[in-house]
């Protein structure tokens, strides 16, 4: 075996986050590790959850909060950072949505030419979206699927959805659907024929990409699905009706290994995850349930009064004393009162990772809460 074979085996063991500081040691492992062939391996392995991307919003104001904090998503001793995992791109930007490694952004506003950007924080490269001027007002998902990138090119999509009034009824709405395909070229935007009779509006977690799908929860038992191939939508029933509860639940959606689907709810009966077994009868098993005595109890140095502190919340416009942001791969991160919470699904344990209050002021109202796993998936400037 040639030595180059040799450290390609022993690279392609390693996670991206070493491999990444082992292209700075020599120009010899740098070439290596940014070989396509060598670098199409490594897209075709699953990559564990690193952290998760929060940016705070003004709760009333028009304007975006510039700064974006990291959050190590790990169980032992970790502190959040405002990096500067952004710094590499040409402005400031709000982070739409992660998939794969590859994180979706737009212009901070206001901003007198915005535009929409895809770029790789691990090997600092981006591509900026022609032929369409992004908005507060429309929700937007990233699609990038590693196993159908090839040797030379990066293939994703990304899907925007506006909600407009119908003719008839002032009252009655639907959702359309604009894409950008990579594999079309500078200026890709199309308008899909699909549209989605929908009143409801999109909420937290936008745009998780699951099993080939786009999802986005919405306000009313309801997840928004978007088929990005064969550009088709329906509405999924949540697994549990919110109207069960005495008090007002919250929930998140998010994806696990094996690209399904899941559902993630805090209520006063404890904490409940589904995941979607079929997309077309929204078909939900349960995967995992504890009471909030159980999670009390085996946290008990992070939790206290857990149900009666969940049960006051009765109106919607009262902070939930427990909030999911956001899940992927088993790992919840959930802000509790004033505490940044990350709970494994598989161990039951919740370890705090910071204060919310070193995240900014405006941390409670509605953050951008994005999971992140890192790629070395290549993208054309």
């Amino acid at each position: 075996m040639q030595n180059d074979d040799i450290c390609m085996d022993v690279f392609s063991r390693l996670p991206i986050e070493t491999l990444l500081g082992l292209k700075r040691v020599c120009k010899r492992w740098h070439g290596i590790l940014s070989d396509r062939s060598f670098v199409q391996g490594l897209l075709q392995r699953p990559e564990p959850l690193v952290g998760f991307f929060f940016q705070e919003r003004y709760q009333w104001a028009g304007e975006d909060i510039r700064t974006i904090s990291f959050i190590p998503a790990r169980m032992e001793v970790t502190q959040p950072n405002k990096q500067t995992i952004f710094s590499f791109l040409p402005e400031d930007v709000v982070v739409l949505g992660s998939c794969n490694g590859l994180v979706c952004c737009r212009s901070v506003f206001p901003s007198p030419s915005p535009y929409i950007i895809v770029c790789n924080p691990s090997n600092k490269q981006w591509t900026r979206l022609q032929g369409t001027r992004p908005d507060k007002e429309s929700s937007y998902g990233l699609a990038f699927n590693p196993s159908q990138s090839y040797r030379d090119t990066t293939n994703f999509k990304v899907v925007r959805v506006g909600q407009a009034r119908t003719d008839m009824d002032d009252d009655d709405s639907y959702l359309s659907f604009e894409m950008y395909s990579s594999q079309a070229g500078a200026g890709a935007w199309k308008k899909s024929k699909e549209v989605c009779q929908c009143n409801d509006n999109l909420v937290k977690n936008k745009g998780v990409f699951a099993g080939g799908k786009l999802q986005w929860l919405t306000d009313k038992d309801r997840i928004l699905s978007f088929d990005v191939e064969n550009e088709l939508s329906w509405l999924i029933s949540s697994p549990f009706p919110t109207s069960h509860f005495t008090a007002i639940p919250e929930m998140c959606i998010g994806e696990a290994s094996g690209g399904r689907l899941h559902y993630i709810m805090i209520s006063e009966e404890g904490l409940h995850v589904w995941a979607l077994e079929d997309y077309y009868d929204s078909n939900w098993s349960l995967v995992h349930t504890a009471t909030l005595e159980a999670l009390e109890e085996e946290n008990s140095q992070l939790l206290r009064n857990t149900r009666e502190r969940v049960s006051e919340r009765v109106s919607v416009d009262s902070m939930p004393w427990m909030d999911p942001l956001a899940f992927k791969d088993g790992l919840l991160l959930m802000r509790v009162s004033t505490k940044m919470m990350l709970y494994c699904i598989e161990t039951k344990k919740m370890k705090e990772l910071c204060n919310v209050s070193e995240l900014g002021r405006n941390c409670i109202f509605g953050p951008l809460v994005i999971p992140y796993s890192p790629s070395l998936a290549p993208l054309m400037t």
